[in-house]
């Protein structure tokens, strides 16, 4: 049986999808299960060597550029390359796990002979690509990916433990830097403004933290992020800038001792890695987007918050929060 799983990103949205993904690696040690993902993403799943534990191949799916550049050359060349690469994939199933209109595309370049998604997917456009289309089982998506990869592959699935590759320079560089410390990973981003906590209560966090025995980093993925700059201003020196990739921060999230940030990709690398996590929610609802995994986790949210998508001001009841409940919540999981 080969099997192609599409969920092209972000960060967090292929983390969801990991737990169903790998639950059926274990139940079918024999099947070929391959992905399509944004190159950004594939340390998730593969090493730079292309080797994973849960998949056997990827297929990366160059979205940025896609975007950047719709109507070029480059666009059409890559869209090509990707659709043949699929075809001579000759997949008995394909599952979209992300249900957009573009990842749905994605899995009809296959054309495998049976393709399944949501019957109500992010996108409704997305459902008219598909051959069979399930309904959506289970309040966390996570609960939600594992019915969905479940039902399409006809058996009973539980969400299986994520395991993440390893890349031996990451680890390295992880080790040097970390050294003795006991760090506090404050992940300050997220995708969209409204999901953010203010950079100045992170800042006065980073200060609190020494009295904890925590060192206080702040993750990047470029040099000039403004965002994590600030945090670092507002912290008086407290806390410290770490620049990194995807793997990078796989590597660095495996040492630290607590994250603490929003609905992100971080926060969601580091419950799926074990770590403990103090989340802030805002605008977006714990009960389906909330940490998943083992670890000691304690989600924070304002009553005044409400459920909402994609604003670009701050949440209220996020704002809200105060640096106390924070550090009162860094004291539980420690």
């Amino acid at each position: 049986m080969k099997i192609l799983i599409v969920r092209v990103g972000a960060m967090g949205d292929v983390l969801h999808a990991l737990p169903a993904v790998a639950a059926l690696r274990d139940a079918r040690l024999d099947w070929e299960i391959d992905w399509v993902v944004d190159p950004r993403w594939a340390p998730l799943l593969v090493d730079g060597e292309g080797r994973g534990p849960v998949v056997n191949r990827v297929y990366m799916a160059e979205t940025k550029l896609w975007t950047k550049s719709p109507v070029s050359f480059a666009t059409l060349r890559s869209i090509r390359a990707l659709r043949k690469a699929l075809r001579r994939g000759r997949y008995d199933l394909v599952v979209d796990m992300q249900g957009t209109l573009r990842s749905a595309v994605i899995g009809w370049m296959a054309g495998a002979r049976e393709f399944v998604g949501y019957r109500d997917p992010r996108e409704g456009l997305a459902a008219k690509f598909y051959s069979r289309t399930v309904g959506r089982r289970g309040v966390h998506v996570v609960e939600q990916g594992v019915a969905l990869l479940g039902e399409a592959c006809g058996m009973s699935l539980e969400p299986g433990a994520v395991d993440l590759p390893h890349e031996q320079w990451a680890d390295a560089w992880t080790e040097e830097l970390v050294g003795g410390r006991n760090l506090v990973l404050l992940a300050a981003g997220a995708g969209w403004g409204a999901k953010r906590w203010p950079v100045e209560k992170f800042g006065a966090l980073a200060t609190e933290m020494r009295a904890l025995g925590l060192s206080a980093v702040v993750n990047a993925s470029r040099a000039d992020d403004a965002l994590a700059a600030e945090v670092v201003a507002r912290s008086g020196g407290a806390a410290e800038m770490v620049v990194c990739n995807v793997a990078g921060l796989i590597a660095l999230m495996r040492r630290v001792s607590v994250l603490v940030g929003g609905d992100s990709g971080p926060m969601h690398l580091a419950a799926a890695l074990g770590i403990p996590v103090v989340a802030l929610f805002g605008p977006t609802d714990p009960a389906r987007n909330g940490p998943w995994g083992v670890g000691a986790h304690v989600v924070i949210r304002n009553p005044r918050s409400v459920t909402s998508y994609k604003r670009v001001e701050v949440d209220a009841g996020l704002a809200g929060v105060s640096v106390a409940e924070v550090v009162e919540a860094v004291r539980r999981v420690v």
